[in-house]
């Protein structure tokens, strides 16, 4: 109800006045589909880091997909493993699997190039969209972990040659 001498307000006014003693929104106005500026920020964030092994469990990139999170989690342990049995392992099995591993990122590669190529054509319904960022992110993670015991690898052929 209005006060009394509100009633000589031009209606704008008035209107001006109750948006203004108004409380702001308290959840931000978010796009459509925000898990994508999410899931954007979680790819930027994979690629800035240098090692994935080294991250707290808080720090994880959070994966739509529950079977991607436990892939994630068994991948994260199988790298710790390989990281840990190199400091015991003779050259002739690090050079195996050295092989093995460079082999694994080409085709870890390619899958990511897929990935990418098929959000950028934009023709994908939003589910096939979250499906496909998710499996990007997997891959870049993978390359990481991949790309990361590589160079451990080589480090440890070349200390064992000399």
């Amino acid at each position: 109800m209005l006060n009394p001498d509100q009633t000589n307000q031009q209606p704008n006014e008035i209107l001006n006045r109750v948006n203004q003693t108004t409380a702001p929104n308290p959840t931000p106005d978010l796009p459509e589909d925000s898990t994508l500026i999410e899931s954007d920020d979680d790819i930027l964030f994979i690629d800035s880091i240098d090692n994935i092994l080294d991250l707290t469990e808080e720090q994880y990139p959070v994966f739509t997909l529950a079977k991607n999170k436990a892939r994630f989690l068994r991948m994260l342990t199988w790298y710790k493993q390989k990281e840990t049995w190199l400091d015991v392992a003779p050259i002739s099995g690090v050079s195996r699997q050295f092989k093995q591993q460079t082999k694994e990122l080409e085709g870890i590669r390619a899958h990511k190039l897929d990935y990418e190529m098929e959000l950028e054509t934009g023709t994908l319904t939003p589910s096939q969209r979250s499906y496909r960022r998710d499996e990007l992110k997997m891959c870049k993670v993978h390359e990481k972990m991949a790309v990361h015991l590589i160079a451990k690898m080589q480090v440890k052929i070349k200390s064992g040659r000399r």
